[in-house]
């Protein structure tokens, strides 16, 4: 890591059961069994391109800590996994930078997994955008940045969808 800069994963969580009577509290609502079939592919796809994990922060809603735990157990750095309010349908910039600023003094390449809009949204502000960037469920962007807080706006480095990851083979 050349100047103490940072990587950012930000990844939506995978595909969860509809919203409904089943699922009256919709943070306990799961992934399906397709969702976690699907993401575990994907999370084989990241760690085939390279990506290694330092830490994975996490909503702690069900259908996202599946998902971050799906994406820990295939990166060979074995990140810790936290749980994090800032990172829930409600969250908002300031506590997510709040909870990286807590991790980025021991951890450099750091996962966010969460939900739209927010994972939308906290792409494009992190990048200078003024516009939201479409997640589909499952998909990974990696946004590099020179410090937590960021100065500046962050360098987008790539964005693959589930599809693409799921795709990439040794």
């Amino acid at each position: 890591m050349a100047g103490g800069s940072f990587e950012l994963y930000l990844i939506r969580h995978a595909i969860a059961e509809e919203r409904g009577e089943k699922w009256p509290d919709d943070n306990k609502r799961p992934l399906t069994e397709e969702g976690i079939a699907r993401m575990r592919k994907a999370a084989h796809g990241l760690a085939r391109v390279g990506v290694t994990l330092d830490a994975v922060l996490t909503s702690p809603l069900v259908r996202a800590r599946q998902t971050a735990e799906i994406v820990a157990a295939a990166s060979d750095s074995k990140p810790p996994l936290v749980n994090v309010e800032s990172l829930t349908p409600d969250g908002g910039y300031a506590a997510i930078v709040a909870d990286l600023e807590k991790h980025a003094r021991k951890a450099v390449r750091i996962a966010l997994v969460g939900h739209e809009p927010l994972m939308g949204e906290l792409a494009a502000r992190l990048i200078g955008s003024r516009h939201p960037i479409e997640f589909k469920k499952g998909a990974v962007c990696r946004i590099d940045l020179d410090s937590i807080p960021p100065a500046g706006p962050g360098d987008l480095r790539w964005m693959l969808t589930p599809k693409i990851l799921r795709l990439i083979k040794k």
